[in-house]
């Protein structure tokens, strides 16, 4: 298990309030870490990627991810949060790579934006 990996499952889904986290890289959108029932294709790791560079479309179309139709509720250049009926998907962008977690109704959605971000900072701090 890599490095990331171990950060994937102890400062996510070890919270009880994340239900799926990846980590993307932001250069070419590949799958550096994921948890175990997190499925993500690569079109859609290129989506959440590129909906940096598009904000503006993003929070006015909101994204489509697991067969659910997210609306968004805050895009920014490094930060993107979606919510669809107690469901939610955040996602982060940081120097090199692109978090991505979903939340459900049984979880609360401020813990999982905060872990998220946390983490975000954590590789932000490190140059990363």
């Amino acid at each position: 298990m890599n490095q990331y990996q171990i950060l994937i499952n102890d400062c996510l889904i070890g919270t009880k309030h994340v239900e799926t986290a990846a980590l993307l890289l932001a250069k070419d959108a590949s799958i550096t870490a994921a948890s175990p029932r997190c499925q993500i294709s690569p079109q859609q790791a290129q989506l959440f990627t590129d909906s940096f560079k598009y904000t503006s479309t993003t929070r006015e179309k909101g994204l489509h991810y697991q067969d659910r139709q997210y609306t968004c509720v805050r895009a920014d250049h490094s930060s993107i949060y979606c919510k669809s009926d107690g469901h939610g998907l955040i996602i982060v962008k940081t120097l090199l790579y692109v978090l991505v977690a979903t939340y459900n109704d049984n979880m609360y959605p401020s813990v999982c934006v905060e872990a998220v971000e946390k983490l975000a900072e954590y590789l932000r701090e490190k140059g990363k």
